[in-house]
C-alpha cells in the first residue's frame, strides 16, 4: 500500500474512532452539565452496552440494528433507575457525587464479573465483506459503526434543539435555578439527562462489540478517552467535543499507523498537557464567569 493510501486509510479510521469517542464524550458532558457530577461509572455503562448487544445478537439472534437500539433503551432505563436510587442525594455535589460514581462503577463491574466471568467474549460477525472507496478499504462492520453513530448524533441534535424536553434539558444544563423558575421540572430532567448520557455510552459500547472482544474490563480506556475529549474540547461544549473527538481519533490513528501505539499515546497526552497550559478552557470552552 502506497503512502497516499495509508494516509487516506488512517484518516478514515481516525474519523470512525472519533465518532465513538464523541458518543462517549457527549454523554459524559451531558451528565456533568445536568448534575454537576463527574461520572466515573461512565465506562461501565459502555461495558454494559457492549454486553447487552452481545447477548441480544449471540444468544437471542436478534439483528444487530435492533440490538443497538435495545441496548440504548435498556441503558437509559438503568441510568434513570440508578440516578433515582443512588445518585439523587448527590445532585450538584461534585466531590461526594464523584466518589459515589466510583463506587457505582466498581459495583457494575463486579456484577458483570459474576454474570459473565473474566474471560473475553466475542460477538459473531454482524456484516461480511469489505467496501472499497478509492484507496480506502473498509470492512462492512466499520461502516455500521459510521452509519449508526451519525444517526444517533443526528437524533440527539434534533432532540436537544427541536423538542420541548430537549430544550428543557439544555436549560437545566445552562442554569438550573433559572430553568426551574421558568417552570422546568428539574426533578424529572435529572434522571432523564443521566439516562440519556449513559445511554450514549452504551451505544458506543454496542457499536464496538463486533470489532473487539467484550469483557467486564473494557470500560476504562473509553472513559479515559472521554476525559481527554472533554479537556480538549471544553467541558460543556458539544461542538468542542465534536472537534476534539475527530482530532483525537485522527491523531491516534495516524500516529499508530506511521509510528507506533506507544508514541500515539505519548502524543495524545502531550496534546492534552499543551491544551491545559495554553488554553485551559479547551478549544471551544468558555471560562466560568
Amino acid at each position: 500500500m502506497d503512502t497516499t493510501s495509508l494516509v487516506a486509510q488512517a484518516l478514515v479510521n481516525g474519523v470512525i474512532i472519533g465518532l465513538l469517542y464523541l458518543l462517549m464524550a457527549i454523554g459524559f458532558t451531558l451528565v456533568f452539565g445536568v448534575m454537576r457530577i463527574v461520572n466515573f461509572a461512565h465506562g461501565e455503562f459502555y461495558m454494559f452496552g457492549a454486553f447487552f448487544a452481545y447477548v441480544l445478537v449471540a444468544n437471542w439472534h436478534l439483528p444487530f440494528i435492533a440490538a443497538v437500539g435495545i441496548a440504548f433503551v435498556l441503558a437509559v432505563l438503568l441510568g434513570w433507575l440508578v440516578e433515582e436510587l443512588v445518585l439523587k442525594p448527590f445532585r450538584n455535589d461534585e466531590l461526594n457525587g464523584m466518589i459515589a460514581t466510583i463506587g457505582l462503577g466498581m459495583i457494575l463491574q463486579a456484577v458483570a464479573l459474576m454474570i459473565y466471568g473474566p474471560d473475553p467474549q466475542f460477538m459473531p460477525s454482524v456484516a461480511d465483506g469489505n467496501v472499497s472507496i478509492g484507496a480506502v478499504t473498509l470492512p462492512m462492520s466499520r461502516l455500521y459503526v459510521v452509519g449508526f453513530s451519525v444517526v444517533v448524533l443526528l437524533a440527539l441534535y434534533l432532540f436537544l434543539g427541536h423538542s420541548r424536553t430537549g430544550r428543557a434539558l439544555r436549560a437545566v444544563v445552562q442554569d438550573t435555578e433559572i430553568a426551574t423558575a421558568q417552570g422546568v421540572r428539574a426533578r424529572l430532567i435529572y434522571p432523564l439527562g443521566f439516562g440519556i448520557g449513559v445511554g450514549l455510552a452504551a451505544v458506543a459500547g454496542a457499536l464496538m462489540a463486533p470489532l473487539f472482544s467484550v469483557s467486564p474490563f473494557i470500560g476504562a480506556t473509553p472513559l479515559l478517552k472521554a476525559f481527554i475529549v472533554v479537556i480538549l474540547g471544553g467541558l460543556g461544549s458539544i461542538p468542542g467535543a465534536a472537534l476534539a473527538s475527530l482530532l483525537l481519533g485522527v491523531t491516534e490513528s495516524a500516529a499508530s499507523t506511521f509510528l507506533s501505539n506507544s508514541i500515539a499515546e505519548i502524543l495524545i497526552f502531550a496534546l492534552v498537557m499543551a491544551m491545559l497550559v495554553i488554553r485551559p478552557t479547551g478549544l471551544l470552552g468558555r471560562a466560568e464567569a
